[in-house]
């Protein structure tokens, strides 16, 4: 349970400078925490007071509203200093973004109150036992006026910090006794709530620290106010899915960033020069500054793509330009009733699933390359378990297992020759 009190951020620069400032102090312990697997509870507390957790909840229910392009930022800057901690919050923001396309007003009420206040929502969203990730097997069921959700989810990533845990679930009714639509709901159910058991069993070779185990749900009860229907997000052009892919591409590229910094400080501080380059240092050596500047040119065309991807999605997200200004009216809005104004612009929706989608495929190469060449330029002695070098591939090689980029490379490809727009789901 978060017991902290948040400062409000008001403006993108508080945002920014917070984000370094943070980013600054996570990086000192980053590589003991990833080895020793030391939870970061005081750091999430940080940046459950620093404000940050509530940059988009709308100007209307008191937060800055911030657009996806400086949530990314945020994202980017925390990666590139522990990975961990900035994955943690990821479901945090796309849950929030669902309460605004498809949350009531008294859901947003009380959520966005909650996150203004401090507290933290993780998800409880995959499972194991279906033919595909997309096969859900918890249900909400109602029970005497109420409603009861049963199920196991894993790659809870967060849940052992939250507050508040999202868990996606299909409504089983067949009597049809509830007044909801068949579908999917996300209920919102409180990390203490009786019948919930949330299990510290994450054991991935990398990103180790992200609080990503098991979450048990036994007879759960919740009232129909913390159900959310995810129709109204997921199967119209809202932008939902290109928001989530997009804070998945600012870590991938934060990573590549923190492995290339390190990567230099090490050749210039520890490594020394093969001898048939004849130079004194190894940061001299021809061969090794020419694949220093492969690595930058890779990880700067990450960040690139990231930022042209973030001005995409706020496009299809806010209904503004890049520069800011109203461009039409905002589609994916919530109305005077609560519910979201989806699919008014669906080409901007579909733009922007393809600028995240390349963004995807350029953070997750230059996350993998640019962690792995620290070896290769560092030489013998960046092998040696006390520099703790091996946490930067380890993160980029489990995080960038999230929604393959070989997926991402057949919409790209689609719509560049059959004009075929990408599919309405939530990972692309």
């Amino acid at each position: 349970m978060t017991v902290v009190t948040a400062e409000r951020i008001t403006t993108a620069a508080q945002a920014l400078a917070i984000a370094a400032e943070l980013a600054a102090d996570f990086a000192r312990g980053a590589a003991e925490r990833d080895h020793t697997r030391r939870l970061p509870h005081e750091e999430l507390d940080q940046l459950s007071a620093s404000g940050l957790l509530a940059i988009t909840v709308p100007a209307a229910f008191g937060g800055a509203d911030l657009p996806p392009s400086v949530v990314a930022e945020v994202f980017r800057i925390l990666a590139s200093a522990d990975p961990n901690i900035a994955q943690v919050p990821h479901s945090h923001f796309v849950y929030l973004n669902l309460l605004r396309l498809a949350g009531t007003p008294a859901q947003q009420r009380e959520y966005f109150g909650r996150v203004l206040a401090g507290a933290r929502i993780a998800n409880a969203q995959s499972e194991r036992g279906g033919a595909t990730v997309a096969d859900i097997a918890t249900t909400v069921r109602p029970v005497d006026g109420r409603f009861v959700v049963d199920g196991t989810k894993y790659y809870c990533t967060g849940s052992l910090f939250a507050d508040v845990l999202a868990v996606l679930t299909r409504l089983d009714d067949p009597q049809g006794v509830s007044c909801l639509e068949p579908g999917e709901y996300v209920a919102f159910v409180a990390a203490l709530e009786p019948g919930v058991r949330i299990v510290d069993d994450w054991d991935a070779l990398g990103q180790r620290t992200t609080g990503s185990g098991t979450v048990e749900f036994d007879a759960v009860t919740v009232g129909a106010d913390q159900l959310v229907a995810r129709a109204a997000a997921v199967h119209a052009p809202t932008g939902y899915g290109a928001f989530a892919q997009l804070l998945h591409a600012a870590i991938d590229a934060g990573i590549a960033r923190g492995a290339l910094e390190a990567a230099a400080e090490f050749v210039r501080t520890q490594s020394r020069p093969w001898f048939e380059a004849e130079v004194a240092r190894a940061a001299d050596d021809p061969l090794v500054v020419q694949r220093f500047g492969e690595l930058a040119v890779s990880v700067a065309a990450a960040e690139a793509s990231l930022v042209v991807a973030g001005a995409a999605v706020d496009v299809a997200i806010r209904g503004t330009s890049a520069a800011g200004h109203t461009a039409r009216p905002p589609a994916g809005q919530a109305d005077a009733g609560g519910r979201a104004d989806a699919g008014e612009h669906p080409d901007d929706a579909a733009g922007a699933s393809i600028a995240v989608a390349t963004a995807k495929v350029l953070a997750d190469r230059a996350a993998n390359e640019a962690s792995a060449a620290i070896f290769e330029v560092g030489g013998t002695r960046s092998a040696a378990a006390g520099h703790r070098l091996d946490h930067f591939w380890r993160n980029a090689r489990t995080h960038t297992l999230h929604d393959p980029v070989r997926w991402k490379y057949q919409h790209i490809g689609r719509a560049v020759l059959h004009d075929r727009p990408p599919p309405l789901h939530g990972v692309i």
